[in-house]
């Protein structure tokens, strides 16, 4: 019981606190309302869970073994949040009438989780702390922490989204919707910076 109240305080915190994804599910809340942005939601809530599982079926190892690759996957993961910071700045909002901009899709939301920052530290530190490896049941672990996850999930990313499906009213004005999006769009940019003072602390 220790055990598992541990793994739901672990998963409640992390999954609630600001991060790339809550960030960008808020402003799709704003900019394009639940409806809209239910797929992104979805894709947040199961991709998550999904990684985990992965991870623990031997992704993990792959990467351990050949760390330039995961390397790789940082660099693109620095580079698609730059872009999507840029997007989130620059959406065309529905107030002025302009329909260009899209939600992300359910399949799009799932795979960011891979070049998500903040998603790898979650997992990993899941996994890590509580699973063992001695007891072989490892995978059967990762299943439950991943179950966790995705029940804390929709709770904790739907009141983001929530969140910022209220806030279209306050937001009414075009202009007011812009400032928002350039504001929630640098701090997307600004949630790489972790991860760049890792990595250089690593080169030093």
């Amino acid at each position: 019981m220790e055990i598992v109240l541990s793994v739901l305080l672990f998963a409640l915190v992390s999954t609630v606190t600001p991060g790339p994804n809550n960030i960008m599910i808020m402003t799709s809340g704003v900019n394009f309302g639940v409806w809209r942005t239910l797929p992104h939601y979805l894709g947040i809530c199961f991709g998550f869970p999904a990684m985990v599982v992965a991870i623990s079926l031997g992704l993990g190892k792959v990467f351990e073994a050949f760390p330039q690759l995961h390397l790789v996957i940082k660099v693109l993961g620095i580079t698609y949040l730059l872009y999507l910071a840029w997007r989130i700045a620059t959406t065309a909002t529905e107030i002025d009438g302009e329909k260009t901009s899209k939600p992300l899709s359910f399949l799009q939301a799932a795979a960011f989780q891979w070049v998500n920052p903040k998603a790898w530290v979650m997992a990993v530190g899941a996994l890590a702390t509580f699973t063992t490896v001695s007891s072989g049941e490892v995978l059967q672990q990762s299943f439950w922490i991943g179950l966790t996850f995705l029940l804390v999930s929709v709770p904790c990313v739907g009141s983001w989204m929530l969140g910022g499906a209220g806030l279209r009213k306050l937001l009414h004005k075009p202009l007011y919707r812009r400032m928002f999006n350039w504001t929630m769009g640098a701090l997307l940019a600004l949630s790489v910076i972790p991860m760049l003072s890792v990595e250089t602390a690593k080169l030093v």
